[in-house]
């Protein structure tokens, strides 16, 4: 460790270290800030955004079983929402927890889906919690798991594309 002077220099140098709180606030911003991206990348069926933000080898759960790639989680998400009418992921009460170059968060999701063509006027909500697990990487924080428990649900299943499916749950 190095000593700093009342600016946050490193003694003899010109060099100014970060402190580390102000470093944990911007990690903590920059996780928030993907958390929220992903929600986004979602109801704007965006996928590369979720391909940029998860590792390839990411894992979840949404309730469906295990996936065990970020293309597999991306295929799980499009089966749902592609062909679904607008959606919309709320996040709230978000609580992240850092050590180092690993993180975890947790955030609150309410979702609302929308039914399209012969469902239209129709809906699906979910409440949930989103439970993630972050890198930190030379590109920035990227999500490694990401496992969505579920609180409730309101409406028609149906609404999700292909809820009809022996696999299908709540997205």
């Amino acid at each position: 460790m190095f000593a700093t002077d009342h600016v946050g220099r490193v003694a003899g140098t010109s060099e100014q270290k970060e402190p580390a709180v102000l470093t944990d606030s911007k990690d903590e911003r920059d996780i928030y800030r993907a958390i929220v991206r992903i929600a986004r990348a979602m109801d704007q069926r965006d996928w590369a955004v979720i391909e940029n933000i998860a590792v390839p080898e990411a894992t979840g759960d949404f309730g469906t079983g295990p996936l065990r790639s970020a293309t597999e989680i991306i295929a799980l998400l499009r089966n749902f929402l592609d062909d679904c009418g607008p959606t919309q992921h709320m996040i709230g009460n978000v609580l992240i927890e850092i050590d180092e170059n690993t993180a975890t968060s947790r955030a609150y999701v309410a979702d609302m889906h929308l039914g399209a063509g012969d469902l239209a006027g129709q809906f699906f909500r979910t409440l949930g919690d989103y439970h993630d697990s972050w890198i930190r990487t030379s590109e920035g924080w990227r999500l490694t798991n990401r496992t969505k428990k579920h609180n409730g649900v309101l409406g028609n299943i149906a609404v999700l594309a292909h809820a009809s499916s022996p696999d299908a749950t709540r997205a």
